[in-house]
């Protein structure tokens, strides 16, 4: 029974190989998602360890905000952006998790981090996460919220407005692009509570700072701000 189970899995790994999400070697017994030396050579930020890291220093002037951070260092043809490719376009849903449990873990070292009520994703709108099948900031917010043991708000704050690609608008007219459209619903379950805004990638910040101007309309006591990678 043993040889038929293993000839069985040997066969899916041929059909289905297991592929890591950063570098698209193999991966091995006890590894998900990301090999062992991505894992180790990925490029780490460590920027819940510095309060006035290149992520916080975004929003100075902007938004009202706690503490700011990123996992990772975004690249475009790195290893980061593959693993960000894959999240958002493979369907790999347990790699948000993972990403959000690998944040949780440094988030919970950090004293800024310590007092979070509760943790929200960047929305998408409803039909773009119909298409797509999930929400990969909330799939990144629930592994935070288990790494972290902090409930997760999906529901609050929305999207009420699809817009085109922001790849090629400059900052200003990436927050003209995103000022409208985003709204809080049920705002008294969000009141005096410090909220930690969880998104993939910052790269101008518009997305977040859309998003933090409605959540601070509701009296909410702070905000925080994390991120899976941060484009320089």
């Amino acid at each position: 029974m043993n040889f038929v189970k293993k000839l069985f899995q040997d066969l899916a790994a041929l059909l289905f190989p297991n592929l890591c999400s950063g570098c698209g070697t193999d991966i091995y017994h006890g590894e998900a998602f990301l090999c062992s030396k991505c894992l180790f050579t990925i490029p780490y930020t460590d920027y819940h360890l510095h309060p006035d890291n290149k992520v916080a220093k975004q929003f100075w002037g902007r938004i009202p905000f706690n503490m700011a951070m990123a996992l990772l260092y975004f690249k475009k043809g790195g290893k980061v952006q593959n693993i960000i490719h894959s999240l958002k376009y493979r369907n790999q849903t347990g790699l948000g998790v993972k990403l959000g449990e690998m944040i949780g873990d440094r988030l919970s070292l950090a004293s800024g981090y310590m007092d979070i009520d509760l943790i929200i994703p960047v929305p998408l709108h409803k039909k773009r996460k119909s298409s797509r099948g999930y929400n990969q900031s909330e799939l990144i917010a629930n592994g935070i919220s288990s790494a972290l043991n902090v409930s997760v708000n999906s529901d609050s704050l929305i999207r009420t407005t699809i817009t085109d690609t922001q790849t090629k608008k400059g900052r200003y007219m990436r927050f003209e692009n995103m000022k409208t459209v985003f709204s809080v619903k049920n705002r008294e379950n969000l009141t005096g509570k410090h909220i930690l805004l969880v998104d993939d990638v910052i790269t101008t910040g518009a997305t977040i700072e859309a998003c933090a101007i409605e959540l601070h309309k509701c009296g909410i006591k702070k905000l925080s701000i994390a991120a899976v990678a941060f484009a320089e």
